[in-house]
């Protein structure tokens, strides 16, 4: 699939996750989350941060249980409960917020 984002073409697979990992932007975020009904607020970009953040340092995008316990380290205990995330990204906190974030598909998630 092809978008278009601030005059420059973007290519995503057919899952919506970027084909070239480098073209990903605040822009592309958004418009990802457009399309799929969804405005991004402060408690997102927390999450897409915080996964771009550990797939920089690791190579790594990670999976929900990964996520869970990472975001509870970093802002408590609130921030690792699975209700809490599904509530901001419905179709899955580390498939949803790793396309947003521009990272791979998370290993293990379908």
């Amino acid at each position: 699939m092809k978008l278009e984002i601030n005059g420059k073409t973007v290519e995503t697979d057919a899952e919506g996750y970027l084909v070239n990992l480098d073209e990903w932007s605040e822009e592309l975020a958004s418009t990802l989350a457009e399309t799929d009904h969804l405005e991004l607020q402060e408690n997102h970009w927390k999450i897409i941060n915080y996964m771009r953040n550990v797939f920089s340092e690791t190579g790594i995008a990670p999976n929900l249980r990964f996520l869970m316990k990472g975001l509870k380290e970093e802002f408590g205990a609130e921030w690792g409960d699975k209700k809490f995330l599904f509530d901001l990204f419905p179709f899955g906190p580390a498939k949803q917020a790793g396309r947003y974030a521009g990272t791979p598909k998370p290993t293990g998630c379908v």
